[in-house]
């Protein structure tokens, strides 16, 4: 099918949206505490009014934030070049989509009561290309986000790859083994732990901080001398998602990769098992379950506590 494309580059992608609330200091609170910066300037106003900027600015990062449209978001118009680029692709075969990277160029800071617009157009609409997620088209949107008073204060370059999908590899009988965890000197303790069933955490000798995953040098006071203490094997979830997308032959699916939070302060990437993924909840108390996935492997996974 020949495919007309290039008429949508720089055609708007939809129509300008302004932001739902001025640049706040609520909103900045909340991001800060979501990334962990402790930047006084986002949110201490006597240190920030010390700063070369004179007062609260926003992380420039935060650009985006302002203008997304929410979970209940506005009804969009049908026709607008966008989706009929979308429409267009899809018909074609194009019909997976995958984000591919983001670009952001930042004019001056945001302050307090900065209230933006966000227009979006189409930049550009690349020839086919040969990928390894299968023959796919790039499309790179140009977001201009501007102040109360028209001025730019900020851009975004998103681009995207359309692509259509590869058939589905034949199944195979026998299902590949889980893949090995990598095993050094500095973590060797750490999987012996998990042999005699023991999650163990290392601790600095010297200032006894905990600290996982496990390092040579302490990083709170540089001393290399460390031994361990035995978890009681209870956290709580910290953070968690499903993957969907690329499936791997090793795994089963679905299956949840959660962040865990021990008694003990320190934190670890595992899975969670037990549990419809559907029914796993950020807080939610756990405890550890030693899982052999193959004969060679046993892994500290999770699950609701008893």
């Amino acid at each position: 099918m020949e495919l007309d494309l290039q008429r949508f580059v720089g055609a708007p992608s939809g129509e300008p949206f302004p932001a739902w609330d001025e640049v706040n200091q609520a909103m900045i609170r909340h991001w800060c505490d979501a990334v962990g910066d402790a930047n006084p300037v986002y949110t201490d106003p006597e240190a920030a009014s010390r700063s070369v900027h004179d007062g609260i600015v926003a992380p420039p990062t935060m650009l985006q934030a302002w203008t997304m449209r929410g979970l209940r978001p506005p009804p969009r118009s049908a026709d607008s070049a966008q989706d009929q680029l979308m429409g267009a692709l899809d018909e074609a075969g194009y019909t997976s989509v995958v984000a591919t990277n983001c670009d952001q160029e930042y004019v001056r800071y945001l302050r307090l009561g900065d209230r933006l617009t966000a227009t979006s157009t189409i930049e550009a609409v690349s020839d086919e290309k040969k990928t390894a997620l299968g023959d796919g088209i790039f499309v790179t949107t140009l977001t201009t986000f501007t102040d109360q008073h028209g001025e730019v204060v900020g851009t975004m370059r998103f681009r995207i790859l359309k692509f259509k999908p590869r058939p589905k590899a034949p199944e195979k009988s026998e299902k590949l083994p889980r893949p090995r965890p990598a095993v050094n000197r500095d973590s060797a303790f750490f999987w012996e732990g998990v042999d005699r069933g023991e999650v163990l955490i290392q601790r600095c000798v010297k200032c006894q901080q905990l600290r996982h995953p496990p390092m040579p040098a302490c990083a709170a006071c540089g001393s290399l001398e460390w031994d361990t203490v035995a978890s009681s094997g209870r956290g709580t979830v910290y953070s968690w998602v499903v993957p969907h997308y690329p499936q791997v032959p090793m795994f089963d699916y679905p299956y949840v990769v959660a962040l865990v939070e021990l008694e003990e302060g320190v934190r670890l990437i595992t899975n969670l098992v037990d549990i419809d993924p559907a029914d796993v909840a950020i807080g939610m108390p756990v405890e550890v379950s030693y899982v052999q996935t193959d004969p060679e492997l046993t892994l500290p996974m999770f699950r609701p506590a008893r």
